[in-house]
């Protein structure tokens, strides 16, 4: 394992509001479940099965490393175009983790939060995300967020909806977006986006939260990735200035940015 500096004034040049628990914000694109299993042979949804279990190690391996909240993109709105026999399988996946792991989830002080669209997911899982949500919201080790049926877009379009007919300010708008995509208030923007299997895009993923997050890329794919890996995105993260359009403070920067 990789150890990091975890003095967050390497993360954040402003003080944190509140309670000072949300930290360090690392979001992840889960990518490279099916080809994963298509390079082994298998059928695609062996791969989300895989999936499941890296999504075990790194919810494991977060807090240690400083991260204070994890969001997962586990499921895009436009994955619904994919078959539907595929589309079954991952809600199995998503309905398997979030039965099983409850209990796991409360005795490591995790809260989880399911953000995205939830009228087209089923009434059996959106049963279960209630119930996982009510069971571990007293959760203060990790903040874990899964966007299921998730697009950035329709939540950015459906707050401005929201707010069409009201006052429009920074803080209205953030507001009326945590209630688009059921996303509790108060989460820090995201730090660190990392996406897995070797693609470089952001692909409709906290569009809005990510303005000034740092990138990193792997080509490890999802199912193969480990507590290293995240520590290694981790690592290359704290060794980044962040500017927030300011210039700085490194030595010789006098460009124009």
């Amino acid at each position: 394992m990789i150890r990091t500096n975890h003095d967050s004034r390497w993360r954040d040049p402003e003080p944190q509001a509140g309670d000072g628990r949300d930290r360090f914000h690392v979001a992840i694109n889960m990518d490279g479940n099916g080809r994963w299993a298509l390079l082994r042979g298998r059928p695609r949804e062996s791969g989300h099965v895989a999936g499941a279990s890296a999504v075990r190690r790194t919810v494991a391996a977060a807090p240690a490393l400083g991260i204070t909240t994890l969001t997962l993109y586990a499921f895009s709105s436009d994955n619904w175009r994919r078959p539907s026999s595929e589309v079954d399988n991952l809600m199995q996946v998503f309905q398997a983790y979030l039965d099983t792991e409850c209990d796991n989830l409360t005795d490591r002080q995790v809260r989880l939060s399911v953000i995205g669209r939830r009228d087209r997911l089923s009434c059996s899982l959106t049963r279960s995300i209630a119930r996982v949500e009510e069971l571990t919201k007293q959760g203060t080790a990790l903040h874990l967020r899964l966007a299921i049926d998730y697009s950035a877009r329709h939540g950015l379009l459906e707050a401005a909806d929201r707010l069409a007919k009201g006052l429009l300010t920074y803080e209205a708008f953030e507001r009326s977006l945590c209630e688009a995509i059921h996303a509790p208030r108060g989460t820090r923007d995201v730090d660190l986006l990392v996406r897995t299997g070797g693609e470089h895009r952001l692909s409709d993923f906290l569009l809005w939260e990510s303005a000034y997050a740092e990138l990193y890329f792997t080509d490890v794919l999802w199912p193969d990735f480990t507590a290293n890996d995240l520590a290694f995105g981790v690592q290359a993260f704290a060794a980044r200035e962040r500017r927030y359009g300011s210039l700085g403070t490194t030595s010789g920067d006098l460009g124009c940015r």
